[in-house]
């Protein structure tokens, strides 16, 4: 009897144990996630970025968008774009039938609601933070610049995943490497401000990049270089490496020339203090730099600049690509002046980005009443809700792709390239390398438009010509 009661306290004693160091365990949780599987593999996201968990189908189709995309759908009045994950993935989904009901996660991307459709919804896990390991390519079939970290909890292996990164969100924070690699994209038009509403309207499609932390942003060392005797090209060096270190905009022959005049108005805005010492004075440096009407819809004015410049084309077909199209001002304002100026021409415009939630968000433009009723009229509808929206054919004329301009381009042969602003956001590698495509797919009647304080004219590949107050680039 007293070995049994030995093992008695013993057993009570281990059990005590036990419960105490469960409670250390679930005292420790700082972190939960909602777990999926995608093909079988355990996948999980931030908890903080889910709004809520759903089943859905019969979502709407929207023209001309991303495969992975699958339409929209109204969510108790609210219309949010639905992206199938397994296909922005590239893993195999199973056959369904039209009646057959999506598991989705309704995630929440700067302010802007998204539904995820993945295979199986499974609970909610709680973890300590600390846990989470670094990503590697070997614990997923995903591209590892979407994986936020691995981390194992009850014998299981969860590939975190990174949302904001998955949605092309510009300033969450990420390793050196990968904003290195970030570095080398197609940054489009860095002066947006996704969150702010547009022209004419109140609604915000994502938070300002400015919402990043100013704490993290790189701090530039005022420290001139010794082989630079010249005072003003000392401070202009300095400016040069901190415009790409805060904005990575690249000082080279397509931009030095207004960066200089910019440079010199700088000095008498602000004496001494030309140095750039962080994000915001970056901006400030690089406010007059962007093109007229970019990021917004254009002004009669600037649309009737535009239309001049478009040459003679008697072809069934023009083609245009307009790589870092943003929301897709750019390329609606487009289609809308290129159905005026070839209106028996087929026109198709290649709208790319490698800005996620502007692609999907794109398709679903409205216009506000002012420029509805200006130059945009023949072009506009009515929708059921009253608000104005490009018609069918209009919008049957962009496409809009989530393409990276370091990819390959599958396009014909292209009539006009419309890229302003998006250049000198462009490593020198990628520069190069997007020239030559501008090159191989511009046809010889071409023509190219970049930002008003770009230019080409400095390589012997291309010629230039104004036209009215807008520069237009051919091949020589």
């Amino acid at each position: 009897m007293e070995a049994v009661v030995e093992n008695t306290e013993l057993t009570a004693g281990s059990a005590e144990n036990t419960a105490d160091a469960n409670k250390e365990r679930i005292a420790a949780v700082d972190f939960k996630m909602v777990t999926f599987s995608l093909a079988g593999k355990d996948y999980a996201i931030d908890i903080m970025k889910v709004k809520e968990i759903a089943k859905a189908g019969h979502f709407t189709y929207v023209p001309n968008t991303l495969p992975f995309v699958l339409g929209v759908y109204n969510l108790r009045g609210d219309i949010i774009p639905i992206v199938d994950l397994r296909l922005f993935f590239n893993i195999e989904v199973p056959e369904r039938s039209k009646e057959d009901l999506e598991n989705m996660l309704i995630v929440t991307v700067d302010e802007q609601p998204f539904g995820v459709v993945v295979d199986v919804i499974d609970k909610v896990v709680g973890i300590q933070q600390s846990t989470i390991q670094p990503p590697h390519p070997l614990f997923g079939d995903i591209n590892i610049k979407y994986i936020y970290g691995v981390v194992e909890s009850n014998d299981r292996l969860y590939v975190l995943l990174d949302i904001d990164r998955i949605f092309g969100v510009r300033g969450v924070a990420h390793t050196d490497e990968t904003k290195s690699e970030e570095s080398k994209f197609a940054v489009v038009h860095p002066h947006e401000e996704p969150a702010a509403a547009e022209p004419g309207e109140t609604k915000a499609v994502s938070a300002p990049p400015a919402k990043q932390s100013r704490a993290a942003s790189p701090q530039p060392q005022a420290v001139a270089p010794a082989a630079v005797k010249d005072p003003f090209e000392a401070d202009f060096l300095f400016v040069k490496d901190s415009l790409q270190k805060l904005k990575s905009f690249y000082v080279n022959d397509i931009n030095e020339a207004w960066v200089k005049r910019r440079f010199a108005e700088w000095q008498k805005e602000r004496g001494d203090a030309v140095q750039l010492t962080n994000v915001q004075d970056a901006e400030a440096f690089l406010a007059p730099f962007y093109s007229t009407d970019t990021a917004s819809f254009w002004s009669r004015q600037y649309a009737d600049a535009v239309y001049k410049t478009l040459p003679e084309n008697g072809a069934k077909q023009i083609v245009v690509w307009n790589p870092g199209s943003g929301k897709g001002y750019e390329a609606y304002s487009l289609a809308c002046l290129l159905a005026k100026r070839y209106p028996e021409s087929r026109v198709k415009i290649y709208a790319q980005d490698i800005d996620l939630l502007s692609v999907s968000n794109a398709p679903l433009l409205t216009v506000p009443a002012k420029f509805a009723e200006d130059w945009y009229a023949p072009y506009v509808v009515r929708s059921v809700s009253g608000e104005y929206v490009f018609s069918a054919e209009i919008k049957d004329t962009v496409m809009f792709e989530y393409h990276d301009c370091m990819h390959a381009n599958t396009m014909p042969p292209v009539d006009i390239i419309f890229s302003r602003d998006v250049v000198s956001f462009l490593a020198p590698g990628t520069q190069e390398t997007l020239f030559e495509d501008f090159d191989e797919k511009l046809k010889g009647n071409g023509i190219i438009i970049l930002g008003e304080n770009e230019t080409l004219a400095n390589m012997s590949a291309w010629s230039e010509k104004m036209v009215g107050s807008v520069v237009i680039y051919g091949k020589q």
